[in-house]
């Protein structure tokens, strides 16, 4: 259907789509060649451009057609190959790749005349903007390079209670029959530790070098992360402003004909924000697409206090879509998914 969208006009793009750009329920989105670095992040307004936007809060331009680095604490805006000429039925939102996530690359996609981030409403006509602002590496990217992903909706396809209640009666969302499914499915952190050594986590080092969004498998991981051990109190002190990567207590899978989303627990339960990304495709951790559960990972950033965090600890939920239609291709299936079946995993870009 997205390929559909494409070729009736709905979706244009700058130079042909790349053969694994189309992903089962997203469409990944290219950086364009020039990043523009700006004063302060912004919202258009309900009558203005980005464009305009720009030109007032410009302090230079980057060319990204050979790459170039984005530099740690700014904020770049870079117009993006692909614009859209959505129908009137059709809305779209936008979030990070699960890699750009999990190297804290705070993302998000802007356009035209929008009142908020990452939200593109029905019928919309007009260019597409990637704010991008490196939190804790410095990242080198280039012309190409993607960092966001963007769903295309048809109406409201998120479950209700009722219907999320029976999905997990049938499919049994996370590996706890009697998890909480209220507004979506509670997800726990863990902080009892994985594998012989009970790591709990990573905590991302500061002043390190720089990591190419393009090099898989690339960089070593005690270079840019601390590995964390478990406490006997299966417990861990959040730092303000420390990054954080954490895993889930539950193993979770979204069955073919639905995706999933992470969303905040409660914003009032604790001073900490919980996975950049969040989006979750059709077979994610399925058996069916070669898993059998799997961890979601938390990105995991405090704020302006300590906080501790106990083992089982909700700190998010998972919302239910229904899909239109089953993909072609699920997650995990042939298309050399990186995080399927995955337990505690650091973003591709680091040797295993």
């Amino acid at each position: 259907m997205i390929a559909q969208l494409h070729a009736s006009g709905a979706i244009l793009a700058a130079r042909d789509f790349a053969a694994d750009q189309i992903q089962p329920a997203s469409l990944d989105l290219r950086l364009g060649n020039v990043a523009y670095r700006v004063r302060a992040s912004f919202l258009p307004g309900p009558h203005g451009t980005v464009a305009r936007r720009i030109a007032d809060l410009k302090l230079h331009e980057v060319a990204l057609s050979n790459g170039a680095v984005l530099e740690t604490g700014c904020v770049y805006i870079v117009p993006l190959m692909e614009s859209l000429m959505l129908p009137p039925d059709i809305s779209a939102s936008a979030n990070p790749k699960s890699s750009t996530g999990r190297l804290d690359v705070f993302t998000r996609v802007i356009a035209d005349s929008m009142r908020g981030f990452d939200r593109i409403e029905s019928g919309y006509r007009g260019p597409l903007y990637a704010e991008i602002s490196p939190r804790t590496f410095p990242v080198l990217v280039r012309e190409g390079s993607r960092l966001s992903q963007i769903r295309f909706r048809d109406g409201d396809a998120l479950l209700d209670a009722d219907a999320l209640t029976a999905l997990h009666a049938r499919e049994r969302l996370v590996d706890n029959a009697d998890a909480d499914v209220r507004d979506g499915v509670a997800v726990g952190v863990d902080l009892a530790g994985l594998g012989p050594d009970k790591i709990v986590g990573y905590r991302a080092k500061r002043h390190t070098g720089l990591i190419d969004v393009e090099r898989r498998d690339g960089y070593a991981v005690l270079d840019f992360w601390e590995p964390m051990q478990a406490r006997p109190d299966k417990s861990l002190i959040l730092d303000p402003n420390e990054f954080y990567i954490l895993a889930s207590k539950e193993a979770v899978q979204v069955p073919p004909d639905y995706a999933a989303e992470m969303v905040p627990f409660d914003p009032l339960v604790g001073e900490f924000r919980v996975h950049y990304a969040g989006f979750f495709d059709p077979g994610f951790g399925y058996a069916g697409a070669g898993g059998k559960g799997a961890r979601a990972v938390l990105e995991v950033r405090s704020r302006e206090v300590p906080f501790i965090l106990e083992h089982g600890q909700i700190v998010g939920r998972l919302v239910y879509e229904k899909m239109l239609a089953k993909p072609d291709t699920l997650y995990g299936a042939g298309i050399g998914s990186n995080y399927q079946a995955q337990s505690l995993k650091l973003s591709k870009h680091f040797k295993a």
